[in-house]
C-alpha cells in the first residue's frame, strides 16, 4: 500500500514536484517522464500535485487492490517481480480507472460462481440441483437457480425431470457413459 507521507516526502524531494518522483512511486511512469521533463509542466502540475496527492494515492491504493485481487493478479515468482508490478501498476490497470466498482465486483463474481459450477458439475458428472451449487458456490439458492437458467438460455445446460419430480440441471458435455439418465 502507499503512504501519503511518503508520497509527500518524495514530492518534497523532487524540487516541491517539479521532477515528479512522486508520480514515479504512485505508478504514474508516463506523466512522471512528463514532470521531470518540463518541471512538473513549469510548476502549475507541481502545485496541482501538493493539493491533490491525497486522492493520488488513494487511487493508487484502490487501483494496486483491485490488481492484487484480479485473476491476473501479480507473479508469484518473488520480490523482485512483485516490486516490478507495483511500479508498472499504473499502466496495466488502467481500464479499472474507467470502470464502476460495483461492475467490476459482478463480472469477477459471475466469472468465480460459473467456474464453480462447471467444477461442480465435473464431479457430479454433469447432473446439479440448485442447492448443490448454492452450497458449492457459496451463493444463494435463488442465485445458483439464476445461474443455471442462465447456462440453460446460453445452451450450456438442460433442464431434466427426475422420476421422483426433482428438477436437475444438466451439462451434457460433462456427463460419461456411467451418468444415471434412467432416473430421467
Amino acid at each position: 500500500m502507499y503512504s501519503l507521507g511518503l508520497a509527500y516526502l518524495f514530492w518534497f524531494f523532487s524540487g516541491f514536484g517539479a521532477l515528479g518522483f512522486h508520480r514515479f512511486y504512485l505508478g504514474k511512469i508516463p506523466t512522471g517522464i512528463l514532470w521531470m521533463c518540463t518541471g512538473g509542466l513549469g510548476m502549475v502540475g507541481a502545485i496541482y500535485d501538493f493539493f491533490t496527492l491525497p486522492g493520488q494515492v488513494r487511487e493508487a491504493n484502490i487501483r494496486e487492490t483491485r490488481y492484487n485481487q484480479s485473476p491476473d493478479g501479480p507473479f508469484r515468482e518473488g520480490p523482485s517481480r512483485r516490486n516490478a508490478d507495483r511500479w508498472n501498476a499504473g499502466w496495466r490497470n488502467a481500464e479499472w480507472r474507467y470502470v464502476d466498482d460495483a461492475q467490476v465486483h459482478r463480472v469477477h463474481e459471475k466469472e468465480s460462481v460459473e467456474r464453480r459450477i462447471l467444477k461442480l458439475a465435473k464431479q457430479n458428472k454433469g447432473i446439479l440441483t440448485p442447492t448443490e451449487v448454492a452450497l458449492g458456490a457459496n451463493v444463494s439458492i435463488e442465485e445458483a437457480k439464476k445461474h443455471l437458467e442462465t447456462l440453460v438460455s446460453k445452451g450450456f445446460a438442460e433442464i431434466r425431470v427426475r422420476k421422483s419430480g426433482a428438477i436437475v440441471y444438466t451439462l451434457p458435455e460433462l456427463m460419461d457413459g456411467d451418468s444415471p439418465l434412467e432416473d430421467f
